[in-house]
Order: C-alpha cells, then sequence, then structure tokens
C-alpha cells in the first residue's frame, strides 16, 4: 500500500491582521479616535510579544545571576581549623 501525503497550510489572514484592519476601516471612518499609534497596534503586537518575552528571559537571567553570585559570597566561606 501506499501513503497518501497531505499537505495543509494556513494562507488566511490572522486575528491581528484582521483586527488590525478593522480598526483602520473604523478610524477612517470616523467611529473611533484614537490615535494612529493605537489603531496600527495589532500590526505590532507580535514583535511586542516577543520582545516581552525576551524581556523576562532576560530579567530571569539577572536575577538568577545575582541571587547566585550572592548565594556564592555567602556559602563560600568555610571554616577553617587551625593545627596545633
Amino acid at each position: 500500500m501506499t501513503e497518501a501525503k497531505v499537505k495543509v497550510s494556513n494562507n488566511g489572514i490572522g486575528f491581528l491582521s484582521l483586527l488590525g484592519l478593522t480598526f483602520i476601516i473604523l478610524k477612517l471612518c470616523g467611529v473611533i479616535t484614537w490615535s494612529w499609534i493605537w489603531v496600527l497596534a495589532p500590526f505590532w503586537g507580535l514583535f511586542g510579544i516577543i520582545i516581552a518575552i525576551l524581556f523576562i528571559f532576560a530579567s530571569s537571567w539577572i536575577i538568577i545571576k545575582i541571587v547566585g553570585g550572592i548565594a556564592n559570597r555567602t556559602f563560600s566561606h568555610k571554616k577553617t581549623y587551625r593545627r596545633r
């Protein structure tokens, strides 16, 4: 028997793109009086999500380095005993 391979692709418009187009139409028709920055926000939404994830990872890394450095400094003092 031969295997049937089905190629599925999603070429439709995404949610953020549809939301952005809706905001542009509403702005041009005068329904909303938002700034263009907020009207176009859905188009840079993915970029914002990526930046937020990078910020979370970077701040977590910095906190781990700081806490790790404090822990190493605190526990690195070993008790040494002098021989008589």
